[in-house]
């Protein structure tokens, strides 16, 4: 079992930046590939970000391609989330996943989820 706690979120202004975190407790988190989802009002959520076990390969929707940047400090059982130039779309709920796979976080099939932290872009 791995339980998964996001922090991070809140308002930001368009342009700005905010770094999410995902603490994650349980299992060995170096064990699991990790990745970031969100969900905006009257939306499915979407996949946003992903990164191996070992942090050597990461993955990013076309959306946030050069704003976005996912890290992981297994040491500090911690996933990173760098969000910069924010936009309005980006206006979500933030959750992150695990899975032994990366390829099961990228197609949404996380085994573990969080409970999110909202985002919100003022423009």
């Amino acid at each position: 079992q791995v339980q998964l706690v996001e922090s991070g979120g809140g308002l930001v202004q368009t342009g700005g930046s905010v770094r999410l975190s995902c603490a994650a407790s349980g299992r060995t988190f170096s064990s699991y590939a990790m990745g970031w989802f969100r969900q905006a009002p009257g939306k499915e959520r979407e996949f946003v970000a992903a990164i191996n076990r070992s942090g050597g390969n990461t993955y990013y929707t076309d959306s946030v391609k050069g704003r976005f940047t996912i890290s992981r400090d297994n040491a500090k059982n911690t996933v990173y989330l760098q969000m910069n130039s924010l936009k309005p779309e980006d206006t979500a709920l933030y959750y992150c996943a695990a899975a032994e796979f990366v390829q099961k976080v990228v197609v949404g099939a996380g085994s573990y989820w969080g409970q999110g932290t909202q985002v919100t872009v003022s423009s």
